[in-house]
């Protein structure tokens, strides 16, 4: 019930500096607490019993499901409003790969279009080229899977 409290509307909030996503993570903290036979356990354990991402895990994959679905027309906004597709066909990795611009300006460096094309360019072909949202989905668990800090700052 709470959870859906703390991620709603993350890709046009989410948080950037560290003091803050620490206050955020205690609440998802204190409720693995919860369970008497887990307390005894270290947070990431818990997590992993429990089958849950962080709270910066789930932010950051929620920034690359809207990515998803703007590059795939579900979103009502096109990809061209916030992101430049990188045209230059020698590029390595995925044929979506998104051309990062400089910015001076924090309130600009870490704006959804800015912080989430980092790691949108480190995903695989298979990924980006999923038919539909489910399929990208489970692509992005095989990924966190895979590679542990993928999703984490």
């Amino acid at each position: 019930m709470v959870r859906s409290h703390l991620e709603y509307c993350s890709s046009a909030w989410s948080l950037h500096y560290q003091k803050d996503k620490k206050l955020l993570e205690k609440v998802q903290h204190h409720f693995t607490r919860l369970f008497a036979d887990l307390r005894n356990l270290t947070y990431d354990e818990r997590l992993h019993k429990l089958g849950l991402w962080t709270l910066e895990e789930r932010r950051n994959r929620t920034d690359l499901l809207e990515v998803f679905k703007l590059k795939s027309g579900l979103s009502s906004v096109p990809m061209n409003a916030f992101f430049d597709l990188n045209v230059d066909s020698r590029t390595r990795g995925h044929s979506w790969k998104i051309v990062k611009k400089s910015c001076k300006l924090d309130i600009r460096k870490y704006f959804f279009s800015e912080r989430v094309i980092q790691r949108w360019n480190h995903l695989s072909q298979d990924g980006v080229d999923q038919a539909t949202l489910n399929g990208f989905k489970m692509a992005l668990n095989k990924r966190r899977i895979k590679e542990m800090d993928f999703f984490m700052d």
